[in-house]
Formats: structure tokens, C-alpha cells, sequence
């Protein structure tokens, strides 16, 4: 897993932060653009990776550490079974294409609770890096879902609301009961 080989080396670096848990405002909040790109914004990115590492998460949205500007850490895998590791700053969700599957999905604000949630297969974002040089980031299967995923909480969302029917009703009954939700 060439992506984890990283993982070692930014988990060093960066400060591990609590993972914020559904009912926090913050992850009900849409994050502000970054104007800023310094050296505190690299910590920043150094952090999401260590918080996400540690949680043992595959991407982590800025919020989700309580800092509510527009960036998110990745590093997953996609239908090819390719690596990818990676930041956006001020992304946007750009194409969504493809079928959409109903695999199961996870979130690490709402600890131990997966429930299958429909996605496209395919999905790009377009932003930039950490120095403001603009980029495009796309890719299919498992980080497509990611890639869709942290935009979503970026804009106060979580992948439950994209559930219908009852799985979203055995979700809600689920979170009301999870420990973190007190």
C-alpha cells in the first residue's frame, strides 16, 4: 500500500487534533475559501494528515478538525487498485459521471456507523495546492467516493443525508444511540 508508506512520515510531522462528531456546528457549517497560502496552512494540511492517519480514515475534511476553511487530505485507492495521496484547498466538485453504487461508506465524525450510500463511480474536483498553483484531481471506484464525500462535508454535509428511505431512518435511530452523540 504505497499511500500508508506515507503515512509514517506525515504522521511525524503533523499534530493529531480531535475528529470532530456529528452535532458539532462546525460540520453543519460551510468553510470559507483559504486566502492564505503559508506556511500555516502546510501545518495545517501536515495535521489532517496526522489526524487522519490516526484515526485510521482515508480522507478528512478540514471541519472535521474544527477549522472551518475549505480543505481536505486523502489517501485512498481507486477501481485499479491505484494509490492516491493527496490535498485540495477551495475544491469543487466538478463531474460526477458514471453509474451510481450503493457500497457501504463510513465517516470518521460519525465513529462505527456504515451504512451502503450511493455514488457516482466516477468524480473529479478542480483547486489548488498548497503554494495556490490550481489543480484537478479525478478518478474512479473507491476515491471517487472520497473525492465526492469530503466535498460534500465542506458545504455542512455528511453522507448520511444523501440516504433515503430506510436505511436513512435506521441511520438516524443509529445516531441517536451511538455513544458520541451525547
Amino acid at each position: 500500500m504505497p499511500g500508508r508508506l506515507a503515512a509514517a512520515r506525515r504522521r511525524r510531522r503533523g499534530t493529531v487534533r480531535p475528529i470532530r462528531y456529528l452535532g458539532d456546528p462546525v460540520l453543519r457549517t460551510p468553510t470559507d475559501a483559504v486566502t492564505s497560502f503559508d506556511k500555516e496552512l502546510e501545518r495545517l494540511v501536515e495535521d489532517l494528515f496526522a489526524s487522519m492517519y490516526e484515526a485510521e480514515g482515508v480522507g478528512l475534511a478540514a471541519n472535521q478538525i474544527g477549522v472551518g476553511l475549505s480543505l481536505f487530505v486523502y489517501d485512498c485507492h481507486d477501481a485499479s487498485d491505484e494509490w492516491h495521496v493527496g490535498h485540495v484547498v477551495n475544491p469543487t466538485l466538478v463531474s460526477t459521471d458514471g453509474e451510481t453504487i450503493a457500497d457501504p461508506e463510513g465517516c470518521l465524525s460519525l465513529p462505527g456507523l456504515n451504512y451502503d450510500t450511493p455514488r457516482f463511480f466516477e468524480a473529479a474536483v478542480e483547486g489548488f495546492d498548497l503554494h495556490g498553483e490550481p489543480l484537478r484531481i479525478g478518478g474512479d471506484g473507491y476515491f471517487a467516493r472520497c473525492l465526492q464525500h469530503e466535498s460534500a462535508h465542506l458545504h455542512g454535509q455528511v453522507y448520511t443525508d444523501t440516504l433515503g428511505g430506510e436505511v436513512r431512518r435506521e441511520a438516524l435511530r443509529d445516531i441517536r444511540a451511538a455513544d458520541w452523540s451525547h
